[in-house]
């Protein structure tokens, strides 16, 4: 059995096995089986905050330049919607809905413990009419048309359902990131962005690799290559033949690559995605007749919660409680 086979069958029966056992309580008794302290949640049941409307979020709309101002409960429909379809499973969309408001929550909070002059006066920005970050409800109407009503009523009970819950963890906001799929493990931050975070470390999510789009190719010729090459290592030599022009790759135990030589200078995975406009940093590359090809697996930075992931759990049985647990180990799911 090869490596590569042998790591996604262990993920699969590490996956698995958090089915099988007694689920640990957020940020109670442990993390989910195979990892050791980081993570997210509390399995005691929330008490619903009322919605007052007290909280708000000031965001600014990067095409208008304007900054709306949208209560908690609009702002989670909005986010949701940014990232999930609404005909996901409602647990995975709820434990969406507690990662995009703690994340955004955490920015909120320093942002008006610190106002930086560039925001003006805004919280973040956002772009609703592209749906990044939040969207609107008349941007929701143009898309779905006659679903509208049916839609925003789904993302309307799913908010209800988790109103002001976020993840702590030390009694902080935590960094909650999430994205799209993985490459069958969810990425450590150390690994990804050289910060080491305990709720943020590399976990089980096998089911990823049945998803659309998990695998990709990107192809470039000599001349594309040597030009990405130069933007993202301005000092690699590239005057030996083109099939020496990629180098020694390093990469993190869920198989990312941390860093890649190019043209002799040595660069992060981060980096070379960009550079290389890849859908993850889980690539290899290969050369052949004169083009490079890049095998992608993947979407997204990889750290965190997959969206993937979650829908699968939420398929399976696990409520949103279950889903945060598992891909933000040892963080604390509480009232805000």
């Amino acid at each position: 059995m090869s490596v590569k086979k042998g790591r996604l069958l262990l993920g699969l029966m590490l996956f698995l096995a958090m089915f099988l056992v007694p689920l640990l309580s957020l940020g109670g008794g442990g993390a989910p089986p195979g990892k050791t302290g980081s993570g997210v949640r509390a399995e005691s049941r929330q008490s619903q905050p009322s919605v007052s409307g007290s909280r708000q979020f000031r965001i600014k709309d990067t095409s208008t330049g304007k900054i709306l101002t949208v209560d908690d409960r609009t702002f989670l429909c909005g986010a949701v919607a940014a990232e999930m379809s609404p005909l996901a499973p409602a647990e995975a969309l709820k434990a969406q809905a507690v990662a995009s408001y703690t994340y955004y929550s955490r920015l909120r909070e320093s942002q008006r413990k610190s106002p930086s002059s560039a925001s003006g006066g805004a919280d973040f920005t956002a772009d609703p009419q592209n749906w990044n970050i939040y969207v609107t409800k008349e941007e929701m109407q143009k898309r779905w048309g006659s679903n509208y009503g049916k839609y925003y009523g789904t993302l309307s009970t799913v908010a209800g359902a988790v109103s002001g819950q976020v993840l702590k963890y030390n009694g902080q906001l935590i960094d909650a990131t999430y994205f799209a799929i993985s490459s069958g493990n969810t990425e450590d931050a150390e690994d990804v962005w050289g910060t080491k975070c305990a709720y943020l470390v590399s976990v089980a999510s096998p089911c990823d690799a049945f998803a659309g789009g998990y695998r990709t190719t990107v192809s470039y010729s000599e001349a594309e290559m040597k030009t990405r090459i130069r933007n993202a290592a301005p000092k690699a030599d590239l005057s030996g033949p083109a099939s020496g022009w990629v180098g020694k790759t390093e990469r993190s135990g869920a198989g990312g690559v941390k860093t890649i030589v190019l043209g002799g200078q040595t660069v992060t995975g981060g980096k070379a995605r960009s550079a290389f406009a890849l859908r993850s940093s889980n690539f290899t590359v290969s050369y052949a007749n004169g083009q490079f090809t890049f095998s992608v697996l993947g979407y997204g930075h990889g750290v965190g919660m997959s969206q993937t992931g979650a829908e699968t759990m939420a398929r399976q049985g696990s409520g949103y409680k279950q889903i945060l647990a598992w891909y933000y180990p040892s963080s604390t799911l509480t009232s805000l």
